[in-house]
């Protein structure tokens, strides 16, 4: 992300897509015969996705000592 790029869009990108991996994964775990391989796969990423979130959402808000 550049210094000159505003988070919001990209917050917004990385936040529609762990929604869609989300329900990516429920509907594997719905169909019975899911690749429990490709669930982990697809969990992991979901994870370093809200690692991501966090971690621009951290950024955006200023350290204020009490």
């Amino acid at each position: 992300m550049n210094d000159d790029e505003a988070p919001g869009p990209q917050l917004d990108m990385l936040k529609a897509e762990h929604r869609r991996l989300d329900q990516e994964i429920a509907a594997l775990e719905a169909g019975g015969d899911a690749d429990q391989l490709e669930i982990a796969r697809l969990k992991k990423r979901k994870l370093r996705l809200k690692d991501q979130i966090q971690m621009i959402s951290d950024r955006n808000i200023p350290d204020i000592i009490a």
